[in-house]
């Protein structure tokens, strides 16, 4: 019995570990793309306070 389990982890752990590997570049790529675009924002608005332009309408 015990290497049914032995075999059973074994068999599930690279899978397991891929999928840990695949959120973990995920959630850097969409927090560098959040942060990109809060930093591209806030360059725009200095941009648009300094010429004296209204804000976006949306």
């Amino acid at each position: 019995m015990d290497d049914l389990w032995a075999n059973a982890l074994y068999s599930l752990a690279p899978t397991v570990l891929v999928g840990v590997l695949f959120w973990i570049i995920m959630r850097a790529i969409i927090r560098a793309d959040r942060t990109e675009r809060n930093a591209y924002a806030r360059v725009e608005a200095e941009e648009r306070a300094r010429l004296g332009l209204d804000k976006p309408a949306g």
